[in-house]
């Protein structure tokens, strides 16, 4: 490839997204498109979100390392999974852990307000501002439309000038169109190139664009798109052929390869999850009620358990699974035990006693 200094510079052509005539043009072959709902959509019908809360807790840890790894970030997937667990706890906080935590608290918040939002200008601009929030030394920054000038390194491409009024149309024009297009893995791939291409931020944008490819694929029950296992050389190739020639190819075939990447190890998960546990189904009720002894009236859990009838020979096993929700309880997953998200984070404030 030559260099930025050898390639013309090139500036923004408002007709990418303007010519996009929803569920007539495609940028993703149709066929393709077609082939990738059908193998990475869910087949039961459930309420928005469904599939993205199933494998939430996974999903938190791929898509927040593999997102802040095309980022330059440093830490593995064994600190990121650390990390999480841990959160402030672990020690002071560097750029590439605030990157992480931002990362998963942006994946979290995009759950929760897609499925009874939809997908919106407000909803993509909050998702900046989780993103970016402590990582930014101007504030204005975070949670609103550029006004200054972007270059991106590496490349001729000149983003679109610093006008918030002109940025934001451009961004409702993007959503807008999204809302129309059917097919939800289309719709997916026209978000995450023209996000990026738009750079509508003064920063994060790229990491905005991935996550937010995510929207379309939720409301419509479908895998996750993880962005696992992509070179960040390979990632840069296909964004400067969106940038600098508005030539989706090179940003198809990575497309494709994350997509069915993802759309395995999901299935996967999810069909393992699907696979009910004998002894929780038989004490559902009971752990409802531990969880809410300890979280709600705080209990300690062997004064719970000594509330709720349990065989003493399935006491140990029981005990185990208590310890290991607690463990794992969070804001997002809290409602399931019919917990409030505000009481749940007080709990784990105050060191998840039990």
């Amino acid at each position: 490839m030559t260099t930025a200094d050898e390639r013309t510079r090139v500036g923004y052509e408002i007709s990418f997204v303007g010519n996009y005539v929803p569920n007539k043009s495609s940028l993703l072959p149709p066929a393709l498109a077609t082939d990738l709902l059908n193998a990475g959509r869910s087949r039961d019908q459930q309420p928005a979100g469904t599939y993205a809360r199933e494998v939430l807790e996974q999903l938190l840890i791929d898509l927040s390392w593999s997102s802040s790894r095309l980022e330059g970030n440093k830490k593995s997937l064994l600190d990121t999974k650390q990390l999480f667990e841990l959160g402030e706890q672990g020690g002071p906080l560097d750029e590439d852990a605030l990157m992480l935590l931002n990362h998963r608290d942006a994946i979290e918040f995009m759950v929760d307000a897609v499925p009874t939002e939809g997908i919106t200008v407000p909803v993509v601009v909050d998702l900046q501002a989780k993103l970016m929030k402590d990582l930014l030394r101007d504030s204005r920054d975070i949670g609103s439309i550029r006004r200054r000038v972007v270059n991106i390194d590496g490349s001729v491409y000149s983003p679109p000038s610093n006008v918030p009024t002109l940025l934001e149309e451009a961004l409702k024009t993007t959503v807008d169109k999204v809302l129309h297009i059917r097919n939800p893995v289309e719709a997916a791939f026209f978000l995450w190139v023209n996000l990026a291409y738009l750079q509508p931020f003064a920063d994060g944008n790229k990491r905005t664009s991935r996550l937010s490819a995510n929207m379309p694929l939720m409301l419509y029950n479908c895998a996750p798109l993880s962005f696992l296992d992509v070179e960040r050389a390979d990632y840069a190739t296909a964004m400067l052929g969106v940038y600098e020639q508005r030539n989706v190819t090179a940003a198809v075939e990575l497309f494709e390869f994350i997509y069915r990447c993802s759309i395995q190890k999901y299935s996967v998960l999810r069909a393992s999850l699907a696979v009910p546990d004998p002894l929780r189904v038989r004490y559902r009720q009971a752990l409802n009620e531990l969880m809410q002894c300890v979280v709600f009236h705080g209990q300690t859990l062997e004064d719970a358990f000594s509330e709720v009838p349990v065989d003493a020979a399935d006491l140990a096993a029981l005990r185990s699974i208590a310890n290991t929700e607690l463990d794992h309880l969070e804001q997002y997953n809290c409602a399931r035990y019919n917990l409030a998200r505000g009481m749940t984070q007080r709990w784990i404030d105050a060191g998840r006693t039990r």
